[in-house]
């Protein structure tokens, strides 16, 4: 089957970005994975880094795109860009996805208190950047999961900040 035909639904996508925050908790970080696609290929792939790293500019999403775009450098793309996150871009995410023409966004948990999705919904375009403009989200995808996934979090991970956001998504 030829690449670039989006055989990867978007709950396979989802699916993966699930994984990848499997992996990240097991390293004691939250659980949050991201995934980006072009065609029919994951490209790159990152969970959260928080903890690890201790700093906080180092969100699964912004990481796996900021792989995706060293991989492809800033020449043209065969295919449009998708990228796939188990919870819900916060609006830095949203915005580097926006500056990395990512076409899709897909996700499994809404994150009420720093989702970016309301705020992008009437994101004015601008003739002079057409293409600074805000992916078409889908969210809710195999959304019990990740929060199985979050509950889990909850349950063995110290007290701290991130253990009592993390409540709030359950």
């Amino acid at each position: 089957m030829p690449v670039g035909r989006n055989l990867m639904t978007p709950d396979d996508l989802v699916r993966a970005a699930i994984a990848v925050a499997e992996d990240g908790m097991a390293r004691g970080e939250m659980p949050i994975g991201a995934v980006v696609a072009m065609g029919d290929e994951i490209i790159a792939s990152a969970h959260t880094r928080d903890v690890g790293l201790g700093r906080r500019l180092v969100h699964a999403d912004l990481l796996a795109m900021t792989a995706a775009d060293e991989r492809l450098g800033w020449g043209a793309r065969p295919h449009p860009l998708r990228l796939a996150v188990n919870l819900e871009p916060c609006l830095m995410c949203l915005g580097a996805a926006m500056a990395l023409k990512v076409s899709e966004v897909y996700f499994g948990l809404e994150s009420p208190a720093d989702g970016g999705t309301a705020l992008v919904e009437d994101w004015p375009v601008s003739e002079d950047l057409p293409w600074y403009a805000p992916p078409a989200m889908t969210g809710g995808i195999r959304r019990d999961e990740v929060r199985d996934q979050f509950r889990r979090f909850c349950d063995r991970a110290p007290e701290s900040g991130f253990r009592r956001w993390a409540r709030t998504l359950l």
